[in-house]
């Protein structure tokens, strides 16, 4: 999850937090897919586009020691808390920031041999485009890498909570409707969409994460600051008694709370396209 378009989002720190979890709690499957990625060499410039707080950047970093990345968002809050995380890792003198929208013009970011896109084509408003201008970006034979949520989060037992069984998966039904109209790619097969651009598709691969809860206390926040991003979409379709069951679960102080509850998990799905610039 990435670069956002809707205007609540800038500024807004619990978007933030939900990619720093993300990052923690996913670090070993980001690393998994790093590792798969088909390159014949080793890439000495990277493109992270719709960066977030660098979670694909620092594990491409990692991965990579030799390379510069550029790390490109339209939010200043993200580009921030990605400083400042650079910062501390000791390796902001091999990272470029740029802020920009891509839907409204490119900057100069040279020549890739490695873009990397995760969670960010979703919300372009003319992906077909941006992938043109990816391949025309990349020097030739360089890979562009698209990272997707195949499924997005799941956290509690269909059975759960006990006063409303199912909640889960209706807040996320009413969560879809309510992103169609301004994300209508979202869950998309980029496949076809890459070759239309002029990309060989090089690998496809779906990385299924299912991590219990008792091993691990961030999932309980995870989760928490999941769901809270899902009521601010969800709320006017839910049924009242739906909205005070999904209120409970986020009443950080309440008996309810998703925090004490100990039958979480996280099941998620990750798709990702490797695509090279022939």
């Amino acid at each position: 999850m990435t670069h956002t378009h809707t205007a609540h989002d800038h500024g807004d720190h619990s978007q933030e937090e939900l990619l720093d979890l993300d990052a923690e709690i996913l670090a070993d499957h980001l690393d998994a897919i790093t590792a798969w990625l088909p390159l014949t060499t080793e890439p000495r410039h990277i493109v992270d586009v719709g960066c977030g707080t660098g979670a694909g950047a620092f594990a491409l970093l990692d991965r990579f020691p030799d390379a510069r990345l550029t790390a490109v968002d339209a939010s200043p809050e993200h580009l921030w808390r990605l400083r400042e995380k650079a910062c501390a890792r000791e390796v902001d003198d091999r990272l470029d920031i740029v802020q920009a929208d891509l839907d409204a013009g490119w900057p100069e970011l040279g020549t890739p041999d490695l873009v990397w896109a995760s969670a960010s084509m979703h919300h372009m408003a003319d992906p077909v485009r941006v992938l043109r201008r990816v391949h025309d970006l990349l020097a030739p034979g360089g890979l562009f890498a698209v990272v997707e949520l195949a499924r997005f989060p799941r956290f509690l037992p269909a059975d759960a909570p006990e006063e409303r069984p199912g909640l889960e998966e209706r807040c996320h039904a009413a969560a879809d409707r309510s992103h169609s109209g301004h994300l209508p790619h979202r869950g998309a097969d980029w496949g076809p969409m890459l070759t239309g651009a002029g990309f060989v598709l090089d690998g496809e691969r779906t990385i299924a994460v299912h991590l219990d809860g008792s091993e691990n206390e961030a999932i309980g926040r995870y989760a928490l600051s999941a769901l809270r991003r899902i009521r601010g979409a969800a709320a006017q379709a839910l049924s009242a008694d739906d909205l005070a069951a999904l209120d409970g679960l986020l009443d950080t102080g309440g008996p309810r709370s998703i925090l004490r509850r100990d039958d979480l998990a996280l099941r998620t799905e990750r798709k990702v396209w490797a695509a090279r610039r022939p």
